[in-house]
């Protein structure tokens, strides 16, 4: 399978702290946002990843993450010029994709669970159809609602209705197979002259095959693409990491955990880290 990420947009949310810095480059806590999408899909083996981002911050992504091999992975880019929608990037990667399946993960997306990796995992096996997330919110008039049977089959999709037909909110994860580049290319635009995600799930959903997973209790899940989530997302990630001493999506510990790299790997990269905590915590981990 392989694994989109999905960072360009302009951050208008956020202005004017990305005037200057794209917003999937931002610190959440003490590491940039796009590292945990990233990580999410390490820890659940995808390690062919397209990164998709605007033009102008194609250099700083290159900079950060280079081509992937420091973590055992491969990282290709691709940009969007221009905001087409979500739907895009599938048009966009499509010869990335070339016959597999392929998740997608939005940068500003931030997950956190105990089991996270089992509760995605499964969804790597896909073959037929597709995979969208749901996951419990208060007001589900804020948020792309999905309505699903006790099979977890979608009955419905709708895009922030006033009255919901559930209280589930689908985040931005979605895992489709390789039939999702034709099906992007034949959509058309919304009246936001964007190429809709929901469109392209309803297409799933009217033929049966568009499958629900649900987030469990003690799951989170963070849309950074505001001011006061994105200072939730901070303190909460500050929190678990300060009580636990444990690191949450340092990629070159997944890389390590997962075997993408041995011990005398994880050392050669990290040697020319400059002093900080972070390469603390990485040599921490060599040590023991």
């Amino acid at each position: 399978m392989k694994g989109i990420l999905l960072a360009g947009g302009t951050g208008s949310r956020l202005y004017p702290n990305t005037v200057t810095l794209n917003k999937h480059l931002l610190p959440v806590y003490d590491k940039p946002m796009i590292y945990y999408p990233l990580s999410v899909l390490m820890m659940i083996g995808i390690t062919d990843i397209l990164l998709i981002c605007n033009k102008k911050d194609l250099i700083h992504y290159q900079a950060l993450l280079s081509d992937g091999q420091q973590l055992g992975i491969h990282i290709e880019y691709r940009t969007q010029d221009n905001a087409n929608g979500i739907a895009e990037a599938f048009i966009i990667g499509e010869d990335f994709i070339d016959n597999e399946p392929v998740c997608l993960l939005l940068g500003d997306n931030i997950f956190h669970s105990n089991n996270l990796s089992k509760e995605i995992e499964e969804c790597t096996n896909l073959e037929n159809g597709a995979f969208i997330f749901a996951y419990q919110v208060a007001d589900p008039t804020r948020y792309g609602v999905v309505e699903f049977d006790h099979n977890h089959i979608a009955r419905s999709i709708e895009e922030k209705p006033q009255f919901p037909k559930s209280d589930f909110a689908v985040p931005g994860i979605y895992f489709y197979d390789n039939r999702v580049s034709e099906i992007a290319k034949h959509i058309k635009p919304s009246n936001r002259n964007e190429l809709e995600i929901t469109d392209i799930n309803k297409i799933y959903l009217e033929e049966g095959s568009l499958g629900v997973k649900e987030f469990g209790r003690g799951s989170v899940w963070f849309d950074t693409g505001t001011t006061e989530s994105l200072f939730m997302a901070s303190d909460y990630i500050e929190t678990l990491e300060t009580r636990q001493g444990l690191k949450i999506a340092f990629l070159e510990e997944i890389a390590y955990r997962n075997h993408y790299i041995n011990k005398q790997q994880l050392s050669e990269t990290i040697k020319n880290y400059p002093n900080s905590e972070y390469k603390s915590y990485l040599e921490k981990i060599i040590e023991k």
